[in-house]
């Protein structure tokens, strides 16, 4: 199994890398168009983008893991990240983590078993004014509260 999904993503990075120059200065459009793909920057993927560009492997895992808009392991379909910059933790965003850990089940950076919810933190989504906040995906969640969050949050397991 694990073969036959790295030659998938072997072949649809490949698919990917045709449209860039083989130029260093392409690396952050091509790890983002793979994310966008696949969701995460695999492993193989990597490898590909590696020779591609004639860059060592270990310096693509740098860039990949130094952004944090990127990650290396497979996100849930609902990412819910909760802001913990200063605005968003002096109003209560520590709280709302903790209740999206126990009312999901997962630790930071974890995704559940059927793949349907992974749960990060953030430093600032740029809504301080909304304070505190979370995002499921790209849609921001303001002036949050751990009832906001549960109510939110449910209607996604309603999803499917």
């Amino acid at each position: 199994m694990e073969n036959c999904m790295d030659e998938k993503v072997r072949k649809e990075t490949k698919a990917i890398l045709s449209k860039y120059k083989q130029t260093k200065d392409n690396l952050i459009m091509i790890l983002e168009e793979v994310q966008k793909k696949f969701g995460y920057v695999p492993k193989q993927a990597q490898l590909e983008i590696s020779e591609y560009l004639d860059v060592p492997v270990a310096e693509i895992y740098g860039v990949v893991t130094f952004y944090s808009r990127f990650t290396t392991k497979p996100k849930g379909k609902y990412n819910v990240s909760v802001c913990l910059g200063t605005a968003c933790f002096v109003k209560g965003s520590k709280e709302i983590l903790e209740r999206a850990k126990q009312k999901l089940g997962l630790e930071e950076g974890e995704t559940s078993k059927d793949g349907k919810f992974s749960l990060d933190s953030t430093r600032c989504v740029g809504a301080c004014g909304l304070a505190p906040v979370f995002t499921i995906n790209n849609e921001v969640y303001g002036k949050a509260t751990v009832k906001k969050l549960d109510e939110v949050i449910d209607e996604y397991m309603k999803k499917d």
